[in-house]
């Protein structure tokens, strides 16, 4: 393993070449078991005072990270502290420096870009890619029920003019390497899952041969998958009734019914009265994926 000293820092020499060799063991870079340069070696390749060495040495030692084996020298320990959890965040840090370092980057530019990273204002608002626009509108629907921040949605055309930093973007997989080549590599893009049709999910509704279900949405896709899932479920096929919300009289249609399944958006407009089942497309996983984008950017949660 590569070491560097920062000769003027405030860092002491000694806390540099412990956060050093614990950042190598964290990155993998120190193997458990493999052997640390000796003081002398370390003295006379970076003229560092050997007390300087043996100090830093004995640190490690007291925090567990290495042993020191008689006559032999100081290995890296089979089993990592406990406080390798907390200095697991060191260990990005440490990532992001050797892989500067490997490409070139001088640590006054990586320091730079860093900071002008960290003051740039976080966008304010995801956006929703897709072509379909109802499907669109269900996707804004799911993402609105977890997202503190607004929600917007557009189509491929509008993203040939759009700022890739005023949104965080938001697509569906099928749909990712479009917006990747549309809005370029520079934009935020967070690649959503499908979430498979819960086998419980059918069960809440009422089934009976003297029962009417009723199927909701503006999505075409939706109302196919829906009536799979119930037809899979055992419902009679007669008992169903399918509307699409886009045509007069949806609503109307479905005052007989003893229950509903729809989308997200449709659930908006329903009677709170009416039971109703919604049937989300978007994962568990993407929605807990949204929230911690807004942990990570500081934005707080919805009370």
């Amino acid at each position: 393993m590569q070491f560097w000293f920062a000769r003027g820092s405030e860092i002491p020499v000694r806390q540099q070449l412990v956060t050093q060799v614990v950042l190598g063991i964290l990155c993998n870079d120190l193997a458990p078991g493999q052997r640390l340069p000796s003081t002398r070696e370390l003295a006379r390749r970076y003229r560092i005072h050997p007390n300087t060495i043996s100090a830093a040495y004995r640190q490690l030692g007291l925090e567990k990270w290495v042993e020191f084996r008689h006559g032999s020298g100081v290995y890296v320990r089979a089993v990592r502290p406990k406080a390798a959890a907390s200095a697991v965040p060191e260990s990005l840090i440490a990532n992001l420096v050797l892989e500067s370092r490997r490409a070139g980057l001088s640590l006054q530019e990586l320091r730079r870009q860093v900071r002008h990273w960290l003051e740039m204002r976080p966008p304010g608002q995801f956006c929703v890619i897709e072509p379909d626009e109802e499907l669109r509108r269900i996707m804004v629907a799911e993402l609105e029920k977890v997202a503190t921040i607004p929600v917007k949605d557009c189509g491929f055309a509008e993203l040939r003019s759009a700022d890739p930093a005023s949104a965080v973007w938001v697509v569906f997989p099928s749909k990712e390497a479009t917006a990747r080549e549309l809005l370029g590599a520079e934009a935020e893009l967070l690649v959503l899952e499908v979430r498979s049709a819960p086998s419980n999910m059918p069960h809440l509704l009422p089934k009976s041969r003297e029962w009417l279900v009723g199927v909701a949405s503006a999505w075409p896709g939706f109302l196919d998958a829906a009536q799979t899932m119930l037809a899979a479920a055992g419902f009679d096929p007669d008992s169903l009734v399918v509307r699409d919300t886009r045509n007069p009289g949806w609503l109307k249609d479905l005052e007989c019914t003893a229950g509903i399944l729809c989308d997200a958006a449709t659930a908006r407009v329903l009677p709170k009265s009416k039971l109703t089942v919604v049937f989300p497309i978007v994962a568990d996983a993407s929605l807990e994926e949204l929230k911690r984008y807004e942990e990570f950017i500081g934005i707080p949660e919805k009370p």
